[in-house]
């Protein structure tokens, strides 16, 4: 059995570069991501009163908004302690 070659292959990306919408400034970063945090720990918090109030029985799905949020504030967290961390360094540096 031969193996015929692939004839005209084109390519698998598209021609045009996808433009990425990026924030301007750090201002703009550490907002994006604040609000971020903010939506995973709302969307928690009612998926828990949700199944306090028995709108909802799917635990799985509970429990992984839960552990999600609990992650993004962790991450949170250490950004934060990594940034503090970093200007107490550059504090003690000498001129």
């Amino acid at each position: 059995m031969a193996i015929q070659p692939i004839q005209n292959m084109q390519m698998v990306m598209p021609s045009q570069s996808i433009a990425k919408t990026t924030p301007s400034d750090f201002s703009e970063v550490l907002s994006e991501a604040m609000n971020g945090l903010n939506a995973t720990q709302q969307a928690s918090s009612q998926a828990r009163v949700d199944l306090a109030t028995g709108k909802t029985t799917d635990l799985h799905n509970i429990m992984i908004k839960t552990e999600e949020a609990s992650l993004s504030m962790q991450l949170a967290l250490e950004v934060r302690n990594k940034g503090i961390e970093a200007y107490q360094e550059m504090m003690r540096m000498q001129l």
